[in-house]
């Protein structure tokens, strides 16, 4: 499942821990240690699904791995929450989701008569640093006396996800953790990106695993994903990664220079294909839904033409021609 482009919080944690090895560290560093040898490391296969509705994939994101644990068929359920509040209908929220992996589970394999153990794993993640006060129980949720309760107790839905808290990580334990490198800057950018009024002092902290990212046969591309959500969420110039690019060398430059023209393209482009909407509806009234997804998927070359023919033009066909 693509991340979603509007949302530079998805994209990232999408672009990071689609990747195993990234994913494994981060959920090996939760989940009880009991566990950990039980799942098969080696084997995580990325799922292309994605269960977070259009209304809520600007505040979370999901994926899902599907492996072993001790040689049954299992899965991985990670979900991110971007939101600096937190969301006291999780448990229920995830019970949804994991009813969902258990139905596209048995439309997969109709032969198999038991389902699958599925691992819930909630990463939450702001830059305010509140800390995570909502259930984590399923049970909690449900409005019950004390006495009632313990009357009905063994009837009660029993669903208890696992929580990485990492608002509540000040950033010298963050970067203490044993994980990758990409994983390490991802939660680390998440958490003081947003809201950064020193840039290049806490940049500055990350310039190790930085390093070892630049380093990798795909150092360019891992460091423009890296200046992507830095320049889109943060308070961030150019000029800010002068320090940076001083350290890391030629590379942290040209992904500095590439990163930076794509997001001024990709600016004009979005501002391009507003104007030119709004022109074209006080024009030629409602736009049909296929002229809207034309706009919108059309590159900065093609929209500039189309920009230039609204006055000239009679028709729609005549613009798009």
């Amino acid at each position: 499942m693509p991340a979603n482009p509007s949302s530079p919080h998805d994209a990232y944690f999408r672009r990071v821990l689609s990747v195993p090895a990234n994913a494994a560290c981060e959920i090996r560093d939760t989940i009880p240690k009991t566990l950990i040898d039980r799942i098969d490391w080696d084997n995580m296969e990325l799922q292309p699904v994605s269960f977070v509705s259009d209304q809520l994939d600007s505040r979370f994101s999901d994926i899902l791995y599907r492996t072993r644990l001790d040689g049954h068929p299992a899965y991985i359920y990670l979900l991110v929450e971007h939101q600096s509040r937190s969301d006291r209908f999780m448990a229920l929220r995830i019970m949804e989701y994991l009813v969902n992996i258990w139905n596209q589970h048995r439309h997969r394999y109709p032969d198999q008569d038991t389902l699958p153990a599925v691992l819930p794993l909630v990463v939450h993640s702001n830059g305010t640093g509140r800390r995570w006060n909502a259930p984590t129980e399923l049970s909690e949720l449900i409005d019950l006396d004390p006495a009632a309760r313990a009357a009905l107790d063994p009837y009660l839905p029993r669903l208890r996800f696992l929580l990485d808290d990492v608002a509540a990580l000040d950033l010298p334990t963050l970067l203490a953790r044993d994980l990758t490198s990409a994983t390490r800057v991802m939660l680390a950018l998440h958490k003081i990106a947003p809201r950064n009024t020193d840039p290049r002092s806490d940049i500055l902290k990350l310039i190790d695993d930085l390093r070892i990212l630049a380093s990798g046969p795909n150092g360019v591309a891992e460091l423009q994903v890296v200046m992507t959500y830095i320049l889109l969420v943060g308070d961030f110039t150019e000029a800010d990664f002068d320090l940076l690019i001083d350290r890391l060398g030629p590379r942290a430059k040209e992904a500095l220079m590439t990163t930076a023209e794509r997001l001024r393209a990709e600016g004009e482009a979005r501002g391009r294909a507003k104007t030119l909407s709004e022109q074209l509806t006080l024009k030629f009234g409602v736009l049909p839904s296929a002229t809207v997804h034309t706009i919108q998927t059309g590159q900065l070359t093609q929209l500039r033409t189309w920009t230039t023919r609204v006055l000239t033009a009679t028709t729609l066909d005549e613009i798009f021609a």
